[in-house]
């Protein structure tokens, strides 16, 4: 089966800040691989590295549809396109980050061309796609999740299979709450700090191994510190969305979690500020608009 599944074609939508390393890696894996980006100009590095280039009338060649697109209506839009051509048997594994409800309505639409549908967010930004260490939280058919395995491979650490479609992207919005919660906190720490007379730069390092201590502080606070927000390694914009998810689906199940809607607002006033393309490190300006 592993076999198999390594000569299987691939179709890879998204050219973003993820897709573009993952992608790679499945290239360097030795998978064949076709790419797809709205802006096409996107995909040239992919196309010198050895990909080719994917339209949407091609759908039916492709073994297996990975998507990695921004939000609920990129990837809604993207698989009405894809939907006539798509043929019995196809598998799509979406990367993206969406609500439950559009996850769990796709994976319905697929299913009646018999196509099976995972829901496979991903935690560890940037850097983990880059080297292969993200985390993946896997919804939908166990059998079809067990048999991706050698895709998962490349491009991940640990694959954990959540349960039905819609369990991996509610796992996610969890994920995200999360870090949204600290990232938020990890900022007013930093700034309460500095006011204090404290060297910010020591802050990580002194918290490194005890309560505090956590992966986001030890990539933020240090950001924060020298207001060195590049590389992106997570959007502004990205979170929030994904915190909007979150809301969303505790309404859905009459949970109130105003910690996760304090945290949304923070990062709303930033979007508002300009910030939205902008790593999530920058939120400390916050606190110093004119820094």
């Amino acid at each position: 089966m592993t076999t198999t599944i390594k000569k299987s074609k691939i179709a890879f939508l998204g050219m973003g800040l993820m897709g573009t390393r993952m992608a790679k890696r499945l290239l360097d894996a030795g998978f064949q691989v076709a790419v797809w980006n709205r802006t096409l100009a996107v995909c040239e590095p992919l196309l010198q590295a050895g990909a080719k280039a994917f339209s949407f009338d091609q759908a039916s060649t492709a073994d297996l549809i990975i998507l990695c697109l921004a939000d609920d209506h990129a990837v809604h839009s993207v698989v009405q396109q894809l939907l006539p051509n798509l043929r019995s048997g196809q598998v799509i594994i979406d990367f993206s980050s969406l609500s439950v409800e559009m996850t769990q309505q796709l994976a319905s639409q697929v299913a009646s061309k018999n196509v099976f549908w995972i829901d496979a967010p991903v935690s560890g930004g940037v850097m983990g796609a880059e080297t292969g260490t993200l985390v993946i939280f896997a919804g939908g058919d166990q059998q079809t999740v067990e048999t991706m395995q050698p895709v998962f491979a490349p491009l991940s650490q640990r694959v954990t299979y959540m349960g039905l479609n819609g369990t991996g992207q509610a796992t996610k919005i969890c994920n995200q709450l999360i870090v949204a919660a600290s990232s938020t906190l990890i900022s007013e720490a930093v700034e309460l700090a500095r006011r204090a007379g404290v060297d910010t730069t020591l802050l990580a390092p002194a918290l490194a191994g005890g309560f505090a201590d956590s992966k986001p502080l030890q990539i933020l606070a240090p950001r924060m510190a020298t207001y060195s927000f590049t590389p992106i390694q997570w959007k502004v914009q990205t979170l929030a969305k994904d915190l909007n998810n979150a809301i969303k689906l505790a309404r859905h199940h009459q949970l109130d979690i105003p910690v996760a809607a304090t945290a949304l607002s923070r990062l709303e006033k930033h979007q508002q500020d300009g910030h939205s393309e902008d790593d999530l490190s920058s939120i400390i300006l916050l606190h110093n608009p004119s820094s």
